[in-house]
């Protein structure tokens, strides 16, 4: 008998759909009749390069990825990124801008250091973070290497609505916490990368969605495997991928198709947050919003409370109620729910209930 499983609002790893657990559970010891898990397959055996191929297919299809772009599958994270997106682009005396909305952005800015020259096209540091820059006072440079944002900003709660037009200059996205939570459009963007621990799978896979032309003006005095090209060639299969999270993903990529594909999952996705939302805009000031209104994130709701000893109970009766996750970054304090694609709508419903019976308590 199936214990009730806890409300998860972990920021990452986090919740992954229970329909894609309990198939890997079926097939974890038996795939496809190989009698082998899919973690003991070889990845050069055609079993596994189907399941590789597949999940490849199925990214480009619900993103609407164009054949000029390839998709890879590297490990490493997105803090790996921080470093191999200046590597391959921003040599010695160029410079690339970054638009700085976060601590994720503050990482990426401060590798790219090591490289070239990186600045700051603007920031919202002065305000805590609780906005995204406005579009029309961005001053980048013609000739840089790169433009580089954070989509969406899981500590502080926010998120990029619209994306910043950077013409022939690349725009260069960490997608992390919000890919295929609402359509985007690939074209926009020179590369687009995104850590698996979100909304794409288990930790251990990080997919790199590159246009062609990036590829053949990237760095090769580096080493092999820090080059796209590297794994552009060889189909993510240059080495051992991690296969098992591929696999995971791949389940992950049909579950959202089942769901009706990303506007589907969209819709679903704003009416987790506005009910969560809602309940902080109409608590009174009980609990308070950290993001202002016209940025915050559908995948990071965070929010303090009065005072720290008020949300120390809070989250403590939370745990108590099955609540999982709700704990604020530890550089902020505070409290935050993450609701990616996975998170049920029925979780949210059970925090806004907890919620309001909380502040009814306590108010």
């Amino acid at each position: 008998m199936l214990k009730q499983r806890a409300y998860n609002f972990n920021a990452g790893p986090a919740a992954l759909p229970l329909a894609v657990l309990e198939k890997a559970q079926k097939e974890f010891v038996d795939f496809q009749g190989t009698g082998m898990s899919v973690m003991e397959l070889s990845h050069r055996s055609a079993t596994y390069e189907d399941v590789h191929n597949q999940a490849i297919a199925r990214l480009k299809s619900l993103l609407s990825i164009p054949d000029q772009y390839e998709v890879l599958f590297l490990q490493g994270g997105a803090s790996l990124q921080f470093s191999m997106i200046p590597m391959n682009f921003l040599s010695s005396g160029r410079q690339a801008g970054y638009i700085m909305t976060g601590s994720w952005s503050e990482k990426a800015f401060e590798e790219a250091t090591l490289f070239g020259e990186p600045y700051h096209v603007a920031s919202t540091k002065e305000n805590h973070y609780r906005s995204i820059p406005e579009l029309n006072k961005l001053k980048y440079n013609k000739n840089d290497a790169y433009i580089h944002v954070t989509s969406n900003n899981t500590i502080y709660g926010t998120q990029w609505k619209t994306f910043p037009q950077t013409g022939d200059v690349p725009l260069i996205a960490d997608m992390s916490s919000d890919i295929l939570s609402r359509p985007i459009d690939v074209n926009q963007f020179g590369l687009i990368y995104a850590g698996a621990q979100k909304n794409l799978g288990p930790a251990g896979v990080t997919v790199v969605i590159i246009r062609k032309d990036m590829l053949e003006k990237a760095n090769t005095a580096i080493p092999t495997m820090l080059q796209y090209s590297t794994h552009a060639e060889k189909n993510s299969l240059y080495h051992t991928p991690p296969t098992f999270g591929i696999y995971m993903l791949g389940e992950v990529l049909a579950w959202i198709e089942e769901q009706g594909g990303i506007d589907a999952i969209t819709k679903r996705n704003e009416g987790k947050a506005k009910i969560i939302y809602d309940t902080i805009d109409q608590s009174n000031g009980f609990y308070i919003g950290h993001a202002e209104k016209d940025s915050r994130s559908l995948m990071n709701i965070t929010f303090r409370l009065q005072n720290e000893e008020l949300e120390k109970e809070f989250l403590t009766k939370a745990k108590e109620e099955g609540f999982v996750g709700l704990n604020g970054h530890r550089s902020v304090g505070g409290c935050r729910a993450s609701t990616y694609n996975a998170v049920p709508f029925e979780a949210c419903t059970a925090l806004c209930h907890f919620m309001i019976d909380f502040q009814r308590k306590h108010g």
